[in-house]
């Protein structure tokens, strides 16, 4: 098997930067985690929150601190660093080689989506944003590693594009629809998904948009390491 990992996100329209932040890290007992938070507000204001809720997520993380335990301290942290006046969702997909599994934590009212045995399961029980009090606790589920195993984390932009048209994104439908394509593309799911989002919106986002797909996939015989990424400059 090998893991695979595709984001895609965009800024709300007309503004200078994308408040959402999204950033890769090595575990250094084995494996991946993908970090992704939403700042409350919008732009660089929004960006800032985001930022400081990502950095401390990450270093924690590649101390070999666990996952559970790095979203609390960001938490802690906000909510100290800021004294509890903003707000920021945070979500961490985690390849973990130790145990052999993908773990999942949220702190986002907006679901993930988990993809087992070819279903769609939809993780959603209650889930808070941080910054605001202490202890705030993470949702977590942690599944054993297999073949064709899924999962979606995405911001509230993605969730409600073309809300404000009357014709909001269905997540959850679409990516029943790309289960039922042959063959089944995850590398692509984030961009079609993006892309989906924008034509809802007409290509004027009204919220800062993110996705990001973790995938366990066949392998492909070879022992490579491959990381890319894409931006505009």
């Amino acid at each position: 098997m090998e893991a695979f990992i595709t984001a895609a996100k965009i800024g709300k329209y007309a503004t200078s930067e994308s408040g959402d932040t999204l950033e890769i890290v090595e575990r250094p007992g084995g494996g991946i985690s993908v970090v992704l938070a939403d700042g409350q507000r919008s732009g660089r204001s929004a960006k800032a929150i985001s930022n400081i809720v990502v950095r401390k997520t990450l270093s924690l993380l590649a101390e070999g601190v666990r996952d559970g335990a790095a979203a609390r301290a960001a938490s802690d942290y906000l909510y100290t660093y800021r004294a509890g006046q903003v707000l920021s969702t945070l979500n961490i997909l985690s390849i973990d080689l130790q145990s052999q599994s993908l773990v999942i934590t949220r702190n986002n009212p907006e679901p993930v989506l988990l993809i087992r045995d070819g279903s769609i399961h939809l993780l959603n029980d209650d889930s808070r944003a941080i910054g605001t009090v202490r202890e705030i606790r993470p949702s977590i589920i942690e599944v054993p590693l297999e073949p064709w195993l899924i999962a979606i984390a995405f911001t509230d932009g993605l969730a409600y594009a073309g809300d404000c048209k009357g014709k909001r994104m269905d997540v959850p439908g679409f990516i029943e629809s790309k289960l039922n394509e042959d063959p089944i593309t995850p590398a692509m799911w984030a961009e079609d998904l993006l892309s989906c989002a924008l034509n809802l919106e007409d290509d004027r986002p009204c919220d800062d948009i993110s996705v990001v797909v973790v995938a366990i996939i066949p392998n492909r015989q070879d022992d490579i390491r491959r990381v890319q990424a894409r931006m505009p400059i």
